[in-house]
């Protein structure tokens, strides 16, 4: 049967990072690809070496910040829409919906909130609550959905090496998790938390205090699954290769795999 493996990857610079990110594509092949932090303006987006990849694409930069982008290897995304429904005068570019091979692609890249408390704060949560609104549309919808990207929330403490040194941050705040929570009771599967169970899995590690070295990670890339997806779940993981090489990002590309076909097998040990 065919599989379907789709990843999300905060890229942190798509114009400075582009070679790590073809030499990822090269390596690992995936079918569907949610970038995020593309921190380039449209015009500046690299069309023509990500089509000699194999790879479609359409994208929604912001210079300097933010940008999202999502890439199709042997098939053309057809764009669903730009922004969030009823969030219109946000500025920036976060959110990016598209259908590719019957399959909604939803890739995010929801606000960080630092410092808090405060406006960027408060911004973090009207985003979100905005969020909720339109995934509970799409898991209604009828349509297989995956909703992929850059959450800037670690759900629990079980998935942050140790939560004292972070007590302060919008990730970990009690407001943040409380509305991943209700994401979730929506009906979403965490891709990552039920293929891995109770194993430690990280996605992200901060340039700071030798985070990298020592494996002190945070779980905030996140792959959610409609309903009728959710059986279809074979593999997930975390390309952290990535994360070691000169120069990376401070995400490593994360990953599901699908069969379009009879329900999930259980992880082998």
């Amino acid at each position: 049967m065919a599989k379907l493996r789709i990843a999300t990857f905060n890229i942190n610079g798509i114009r400075s990072r582009l070679a790590a990110l073809l030499q990822w594509l090269e390596r690992e092949v995936p079918d569907v690809v949610c970038l995020q932090e593309l921190k380039a303006v449209d015009s500046a987006f690299p069309v023509e070496p990500l089509r000699d990849a194999g790879y479609h694409a359409i994208w929604q930069g912001q210079s300097a910040w933010n940008g999202v982008a999502i890439l199709a290897k042997s098939a053309e995304p057809v764009e669903r829409r730009r922004g969030l429904p009823g969030f219109e005068q946000d500025m920036h570019s976060r959110y990016l919906e598209a259908e590719v091979g019957g399959v909604v692609i939803a890739c995010l890249y929801l606000p960080n909130g630092n410092p808090q408390p405060g406006p960027k704060f408060d911004y973090k949560l009207a985003w979100f609550d905005h969020l909720l609104a339109h995934a509970a549309k799409l898991y209604t919808s009828a349509q297989p959905v995956v909703i992929a990207g850059d959450f800037n929330v670690v759900p629990t403490d079980e998935d942050i090496y140790n939560p004292r040194s972070w007590l302060k941050d919008a990730l970990l705040q009690p407001e943040s998790r409380e509305r991943y929570r209700k994401l979730l009771e929506q009906g979403w599967t965490d891709a990552l938390r039920t293929y891995f169970g109770d194993e430690r899995v990280y996605t992200f590690w901060d340039y700071f205090r030798r985070h990298w070295d020592t494996n002190s990670g945070l779980r905030i890339d996140h792959l959610l699954l409609s309903a009728d997806l959710a059986p279809r779940l074979r593999a997930a993981g975390v390309d952290r290769w990535v994360r070691g090489e000169p120069h990376a990002s401070d995400h490593a590309p994360t990953w599901i795999e699908l069969e379009m076909g009879a329900g999930r097998k259980k992880k082998s040990a």
